[in-house]
Parts: structure tokens; sequence; C-alpha cells
């Protein structure tokens, strides 16, 4: 090899090289520029992977809430019911008690001047005050209606009758008592009307 050939073969190794360093510049400012690259997109999916994660909390959280709240609602409506169970329990004894409470009044009403008669008549009205005290007890009461204006919604008119002592749409006699039971209308009183 001639001074040369060792001269040409070393710029041409300088060339390579220097090539070569090009190409690794280049391939280290390519990797540079994809990996940022990368980095913003890896950014871009992390914020939108975060945002979606957020309202999936979000949601979740909401859900939790309304679930409390559905299960107070019912607490509470279980409340309600469990104590309108106990306060109402005996209203279907007391609603069948009511004809037995009729026939004593209508007993009690027959009045007579037999001395034997009226003393059963008393024993009868004795059973019927204990009776009524035991249901009174039990949050019944009776209606007063004589003398009211007609109420549709506590009161059976049967009849219209002339008077001169009430005005029109009064109450003037009772034909079978009305009661309610604590703040319940267990019965419709049958009424007499003012025309």
């Amino acid at each position: 090899m001639s001074i040369n050939d060792t001269k040409e073969s070393g710029e041409m190794t300088n060339e390579v090289d220097t090539s070569v360093n090009i190409d690794q510049e280049l391939t280290e400012d390519q990797e540079s520029v994809m990996n940022e690259e990368q980095v913003a997109e890896a950014g871009v999916e992390g914020n939108t992977v975060i945002a979606d994660l957020e309202r999936l909390v979000e949601e979740n959280q909401n859900r939790y809430l309304r679930a409390q709240a559905d299960f107070d609602n019912f607490r509470r409506r279980s409340l309600k019911e469990k104590e309108e169970l106990a306060a109402y329990a005996s209203q279907k004894v007391i609603s069948q008690l009511l004809s037995v409470l009729d026939n004593f009044q209508r007993a009690l009403q027959t009045g007579s001047d037999n001395a034997e008669i009226a003393s059963y008549l008393k024993g009868y009205e004795m059973i019927y005050r204990q009776l009524f005290q035991v249901l009174e007890a039990e949050g019944l009461k009776q209606m007063d209606a004589v003398g009211k204006p007609f109420d549709p919604e506590l009161h059976q008119a049967i009849m219209q009758v002339d008077s001169e002592e009430h005005d029109e749409g009064i109450v003037v006699e009772v034909v079978q008592e009305g009661y309610v039971l604590k703040d319940k209308l267990l019965r419709a009183a049958m009424v007499k009307v003012s025309s």
C-alpha cells in the first residue's frame, strides 16, 4: 500500500466514521422526537384515562348516595307502616264489634215501665258502658253529627226532612252512629238531613 492508498483509506474511514456518526445522531434525534411524541401521546392518553377514572369515581359515588337515600327512605317507610300496623291492629275486631254496640243501643232505647225489665236494661247499660270504655281506650270515638253541616265523607244521608229548626244541609237526626278509630273513619254515620 502506498501512502496515497493509506491516505485515501484514512479519508474513507473518516468519511465512514462521519457518516456513521451522522446516522447515529439522526437516529438519536429521531428517537428523541419519537420519545417526545410517545410521551405526549402517553400524556394525552394518561389524561384521558385519568378523566375516565374520575368520571367513573363520580358515577359510583352518585350511585352510592342514591342507594343510601333509597335505603333511608325505605327504612322510614317501613317504620311508618309498622307504626300504622300497630296503631290499627285492632281495627278489624272493633269493626266487627260495631254491630254489637248498635244492638246494645237499640235495646237501651226500648225502655219499659216494667220494673223487672228496667233492671235488665240497667244491667245492659252497664255492660254497654264498660264495652264502650274498652273500645275508647283503643281509640274508638263516636261521631257527634246532630246539628252539624252534612259532610259526605263522614255522613251517609238516607233521608231529607223538612225542618224549621235547622238550615238546609244540617244533620237533623242520626239513624246509625258513625265511628272514628284514632284519626281514621271506621264507619260513616247514617243521618237524616234538613232540606
